[in-house]
């Protein structure tokens, strides 16, 4: 008997996609094969993304077409929360989960394709099937999360912050890194907020105990031999205590910090945690502890309520913070938010896309001023993509996907996954060039 074929669409964050790869090792394991195409496939799995409205209308565009090519369909991940949503477009699909919901998309998809056979687990590699390429890997570290800001429904599709044992990120982390993965990036929705739910309590690892905590964390993720990267943190206070980490380089000096915005009054209308924190001075003193630290964070202009004054806080607090990496987002409500019950005036579409060009320029102007004087420097380089003696990586101060990239010459070939040095001998807006050596 044939294996049963699977074909699967991952959409949305990089908190999904380690959903999709969790499921994937499960098939895997369970004899299933992976269909490169739904035409042909047994049935078809799509993990869908609810954030934004754009995202949900990018869900059901998928869903629909898995329809049209395939017919079998179970819907999983965030919009799955809402399956009124799903079944008023697509009445037909099989079976619709909530994110994070493993068993209950296993059990669809038995119903619908039974296994050929019983479970061989040495079907797959130890640290399980990965969506990303083979030298990165993304750590999720909690599901859900305790704050309540009010642009955001993460809580009402992902629940309240669930953190994992560390023991237990710790074994996958050393089950990756033996498998040949060089960078670790530790996501989560709220990653200074780690352990906060188990009351950090300790777990084994290696015979002895560590707390589940982001310092514990972080000190022993440094000692397993690859870059490890921290995303999604906010600026709490003992963030502090993770800094001289960075500074050892035991962890990579780079900190993704969903900033949002700067000014007091609409960071107070988002309901964001650490609001009243006094931020620059704590990046002040971070940059004292370790030098080359780089940020990187995400910034929402026209939210309900924001003024032109709120607006020029925002680009003067950017002059003064000089972020690295900086992404910015026009507002959109979203569905079941509370921002939307807020009884604040919208910001015209028009502001909107003016305040989104006007902090691009600035930050473009910063990042341009910033890379600058990374010329002339030698710079550790992750090779991402290899051609021959031509190839583009990052540097410790870059993640994939989202930050800018080095384009490298060498006399050898390279190999993606090589971290190799590199003479800087050109920067732009947002990517280095040089020279391996």
């Amino acid at each position: 008997m044939n294996a049963p074929r699977v074909s699967f669409v991952s959409l949305g964050c990089p908190k999904a996609l380690v959903d999709s790869e969790r499921i994937l090792t499960r098939l895997r394991a369970e004899g299933y094969e992976i269909a490169r195409k739904h035409d042909g496939a047994d049935l078809v799995v799509v993990n869908t993304c609810g954030f934004l409205d754009s995202a949900r209308d990018e869900s059901l565009a998928a869903i629909g077409e898995a329809m049209a090519e395939n017919g079998k369909v179970i819907v999983t991940g965030c919009m799955g929360a809402t399956p009124e949503l799903i079944r008023e477009k697509h009445p037909n699909v099989l079976a619709i989960t909530g994110p994070q919901a493993y068993e209950s998309v296993m059990a669809a998809v038995h119903e619908a394709a039974p296994p050929a056979h019983e479970p061989f687990v040495d079907l797959i590699p130890p640290q399980g099937v990965k969506l990303t390429p083979r030298h990165y890997a993304y750590l999720k570290i909690s599901e859900g999360c305790n704050n309540r800001c009010s642009f955001c429904i993460i809580p009402a599709l992902r629940g309240d912050l669930a953190s994992r044992p560390v023991g237990d990120v710790l074994r996958e982390a050393e089950r990756l890194v033996a498998a040949g993965v060089k960078e670790l990036l530790v996501i989560s929705q709220d990653t200074s907020a780690y352990g906060v739910d188990l009351k950090y309590a300790p777990s084994l690892w290696r015979d002895r105990e560590v707390r589940t905590r982001f310092l514990d964390l972080s000190r022993e993720l440094g000692e397993l031999g690859a870059w490890v990267r921290m995303h999604y943190v906010y600026p709490y206070p003992h963030v502090d205590e993770v800094i001289p980490l960075m500074a050892e380089h035991r962890i990579l000096p780079y900190l993704d910090i969903p900033f949002q915005h700067a000014s007091p009054r609409v960071l107070k209308n988002m309901r964001r945690p650490a609001h009243q924190e006094r931020t620059l001075e704590r990046i002040g003193r971070w940059r004292e502890t370790c030098p080359d630290l780089a940020l990187r964070s995400t910034f929402i202009v026209g939210f309900p309520g924001e003024t032109e004054e709120d607006f020029e806080m925002l680009l003067d607090w950017l002059d003064e913070a000089k972020i690295e990496r900086a992404g910015c987002f026009k507002y959109e409500p979203v569905g079941g938010a509370k921002a939307n019950d807020l009884g604040l005036e919208p910001v015209p579409e028009e502001v909107k896309e003016a305040r989104w060009n006007r902090f691009m320029a600035r930050q473009q102007k910063i990042s341009t001023g910033l890379l600058k004087k990374k010329v002339g420097k030698r710079l550790p380089v992750i090779i991402d993509e290899a051609n021959g003696t031509a190839a583009k990586g990052r540097t410790k101060y870059d993640a994939p996907e989202i930050d800018g990239s080095v384009h490298v010459r060498s006399r050898r070939p390279l190999r993606v996954g090589d971290i190799v040095t590199v003479k800087i001998d050109e920067a732009d807006a947002y990517d280095l060039y040089g020279q391996a050596v």
